[in-house]
């Protein structure tokens, strides 16, 4: 069967390895429509011209003229390069383009940005691979209120995990999540240690090719606090019955361990190519260039728990998930201002959590309906509450980091 793949954020990590996995399989995948920022637009032309997708979404105008002259080649045919392809331009652009009748739309969209893409592909029925965990974290119940059942299929390597670790069991049957983390590359380092990473050195990931934010966010366990609240969301597993452990092999991507006591994992050679080719061809497993496991050979694989007091990010981002409402969103929009402000050397390692903190015991502490910090519950979260938390949170992280320029 055929299936048309609209592509969310195809010129990142996760988009051009989708495209690859798409390439291995051309009786199976048609690219229906790609988005992606304005920051590579070259290398979006290279796809559009590859993959003739029928749609192209991009984030503003100036996007769009410059991937009309890259397609036709020449600044005098910016309109030939529109009429040869329908380029969509402008904030809604890549939400409609969700939208759009599809087999699959997969959001790799990175960030809080792609909140609108998820919510408007579930709202249109399509099935959703989801690699933009950050519009799950930040949407939380407006997101699974609109997905039915199987709508969402996880492209993360340990929510994929997970759900092909619970085809073994019912959901009655489970008793605990138990999600794996690398480490970062800083594992064994203590908090003063910490204090003098340097970007570079916070961006050379052990296991995994990502993006900055990403990997900044590896590095802290950010990540990890992020995958702990999506996985309470997409399984409805308490958050007190998901634990976090170390594994640096980044070979068992996460387990289930059922009633009876026994435990499922799920493994293979780090390569995301292996969960986004299961979140394209659910409920089918595809042949795919990864490599498993070679179990002749001798091999070793390490647990331990998290130093919850060197890398606190995974108890701070437990408790925003227990608190619901709006304190995930401004747990994922202070981090992301954070991570920006230690990129371009505003604070160190460590005071992006620690920010985050300061600014979510603020945001918890704000009941008062006039103040715009003000904490919403679930119950009450609307689409407009959990930007307006978004908003303020970055705009009090900026001041903290003193990164907004005032």
């Amino acid at each position: 069967m055929l299936r048309e793949v609209v592509l969310l954020g195809s010129t990142g990590s996760i988009g051009t390895q989708a495209l690859d996995v798409m390439s291995d399989h051309p009786d199976g995948f048609r690219v229906a429509g790609l988005a992606a920022g304005g920051g590579n637009i070259e290398l979006l032309a290279e796809q559009v011209d590859r993959f003739q997708p029928r749609w192209v979404a991009v984030p503003d105008e100036a996007a769009a003229d410059r991937l009309a002259r890259a397609l036709a080649g020449t600044a005098e045919g910016r309109d030939a390069g529109r009429r040869r392809v329908g380029i969509a331009a402008g904030p809604d652009a890549v939400a409609n383009l969700a939208a759009r009748e599809c087999d699959v739309v997969l959001n790799a969209v990175t960030g809080a940005a792609g909140l609108p893409a998820t919510l408007s592909a579930l709202a249109a029925g399509n099935r959703l691979a989801l690699a933009n965990k950050e519009s799950l974290v930040v949407g939380g119940p407006l997101v699974m209120r609109l997905a039915g059942e199987d709508q969402i299929t996880p492209v993360d390597s340990e929510h994929s995990a997970i759900a092909q670790c619970l085809r073994g069991g019912t959901r009655a049957e489970v008793d605990r999540l138990v999600l794996t983390a690398s480490g970062g590359p800083f594992r064994g380092w203590t908090s003063q240690q910490l204090a003098s990473v340097t970007p570079h050195q916070a961006l050379a990931h052990p296991t995994w090719d990502m993006g900055p934010v990403v990997t900044i966010n590896s590095a802290t366990l950010v990540n990890k606090g992020l995958e702990l609240i999506e996985a309470h969301l997409l399984f409805d597993v308490d958050l007190d019955r998901i634990d976090v452990v170390v594994h640096p092999q980044s070979v068992v991507h996460s387990m289930v361990t059922f009633s009876d006591g026994s435990t499922l994992a799920q493994a293979s050679p780090p390569d995301m190519r292996l969960p986004i080719a299961w979140a394209l061809g659910w409920p089918d497993r595809l042949r795919s260039k990864a490599r498993p496991c070679q179990w002749t050979s001798p091999a070793v694989w390490e647990f331990e728990p998290v130093d919850d007091q060197t890398f606190p990010a995974v108890s701070l981002a437990r408790d925003a998930g227990m608190a619901g409402g709006t304190a995930p969103a401004v747990f994922n929009a202070a981090n992301e201002v954070c991570v920006e402000q230690f990129l371009v050397g505003n604070i160190r390692l460590p005071e992006i959590v620690a920010v985050v903190g300061r600014v979510l015991s603020v945001h918890r502490a704000a009941v008062d309906p006039r103040d715009p910090g003000r904490f919403v519950s679930n119950g009450e979260l609307t689409l407009e509450a959990v930007m307006s938390a978004d908003e303020w949170a970055r705009a009090e992280a900026r001041r903290l980091t003193r990164g907004s320029g005032d």
